[in-house]
């Protein structure tokens, strides 16, 4: 009788454990998914909203274009910052080689673009998103 109430004490104190286990592992998980979301602060103050830039396309026309580049944390943005004029070369290359039908079916080509190749110049931290946010086509 005395093996069969030791027998019962460790069985319930492995299933108490293993429910603490279970319920701390399901917590944790479901807290690193919701911290991995950014909120709408955060965003805006780790993104650079960029000078407006006139340019000219392949084809004569002209555009006047601006945008919105999200980093991941304020110190890529201070970064950025930083590298202002490799952005509008950036821009101004990619933009020169367009026509105004592959600048209007292509923007999200160009945020694509663009995002990459600021990647390529960020030694700390990355660009994560770009956003168009204020386009003119003359």
């Amino acid at each position: 009788m005395n093996g069969f109430k030791v027998m019962v004490i460790t069985l319930s104190t492995l299933t108490v454990i293993g429910v603490v286990a279970l319920v701390l592992v399901l917590n944790f998980n479901g807290e690193s998914k919701a911290s991995g979301e950014r909120s709408i602060d955060d965003i805006r103050e780790a993104s650079f909203l960029t000078e407006e830039i006139t340019t000219d396309l392949q084809n004569g026309d002209y555009v006047r274009i601006s945008f919105r580049v999200v980093t991941d944390s304020k110190e890529s943005m201070e970064e950025l910052k930083k590298r202002d004029f490799q952005m509008q070369n950036v821009l101004l290359k990619e933009l020169s080689t367009m026509n105004s039908e592959t600048f209007q079916s292509g923007l999200s080509d160009l945020e694509a673009k663009v995002k990459l190749k600021l990647n390529e110049f960020m030694s700390e931290g990355e660009v994560t998103d770009v956003y168009t946010v204020n386009k003119v086509l003359q």
